[in-house]
Parts: C-alpha cells; structure tokens; sequence
C-alpha cells in the first residue's frame, strides 16, 4: 500500500530534488512583486489588448503571490512532517519549542525548503506593507522594500526610520 507521502512525491523525484526545486521556484516567484516595488514602484504596466492596464499598486495588491506560496508550503511542509515533529514543537514544558528542538527539525532539506518558503511569503507581505505605506504617505520605500527581500526585520526598521525623517524634514520647510 502506498502513503499519502508516496502518492504526493512526483515520479523519479526525490525530496532532495523536490525541496531544491521548491527552494529555487519560491525565490523566483516573489522576484516580478520586488521588481515592480523597487524598479518601477509608480508604473502603469502595459498589457495585452482586450485586458485593463494594470499599475504596480494593483499587482502587488494581488494575493495570487501568497496563495502559491501557501499551497507550495503546505505540500513542503506536508512531506517534512514525521511523527517526532509534535513532540519536538511540544517538547518543554511550557509547550513550546526549544531551540535544540527547532535544530534537529532544520536537519532536513524538507523542512529547510518549506522555512524557506514561509521566510519568502511573510517577507513579500511585510514589503508590500512597506510600499503602500510609503505610498500613502508619499516616503520613499525602495530601500526598505529591498531589505524587506533578506532582511525584512531591518527593512521595517529602515521604512519606520525613513517615515520619521521623513516628517522632521517636512516639518522643518
């Protein structure tokens, strides 16, 4: 009888190749919603005849993004699961993990990937964050929403900054 696990594994792939594979397709996903915020972060985007133009404001409000991610780390995090991985997340006695617990789950490619992906949909949504409030408030956001990419705790930090320049400047004129 074949698991569910089996019947989720693509033929003639192994979770090494799956979780590497799922690695390089997440990074790649979130790249056009960085582009557009970075490059182009007031451009009206030209689409094909017959379909409304869209603006970067109106693509980075898309929850498509997250929906993959969402599902794709579902599936990772599905094939990661073992039965020791409650009793790791549950370990201590105050029913949280601890960081012995959290290494030996990381210990996996699996389980690497899906963290991965997780890092990469909460960083997208932090960054589109980042931008609508710079926009709204007419700051600048590039460079938040650049670090937001790999460094998202700094890039909130840099957007929080930015904001209160931003107002001492406009006060002083």
């Amino acid at each position: 009888m074949v698991g569910l696990t089996g019947l989720l594994l693509p033929a003639g792939l192994s979770t090494s190749q799956i979780a590497s594979s799922a690695f390089t397709l997440g990074t790649v996903a979130v790249l056009p919603f960085y582009t557009l915020m970075i490059a182009a972060p007031n451009a009206n985007i030209l689409s094909p005849p017959l379909l409304p133009q869209h603006s970067t404001k109106r693509t980075v409000e898309s929850t498509a993004p997250y929906v993959a991610l969402g599902i794709l780390y579902a599936y990772l995090l599905h094939l990661s699961w073992t039965p020791d991985t409650i009793r790791a997340m549950f370990a201590s006695k105050y029913w949280l993990s601890e960081l012995p617990d959290i290494v030996r789950m990381l210990a996996s490619e699996m389980t690497v990937a899906s963290a991965w992906i997780h890092l990469l949909a909460v960083d997208l949504f932090a960054a589109r964050q980042v931008y609508h409030d710079g926009s709204k408030n007419n700051i600048e956001t590039r460079h938040s929403v650049s670090l937001c990419l790999l460094f998202c705790p700094i890039g909130i930090a840099a957007h929080a900054l930015t904001k209160v320049l931003a107002g001492s400047t406009g006060r002083s004129h």
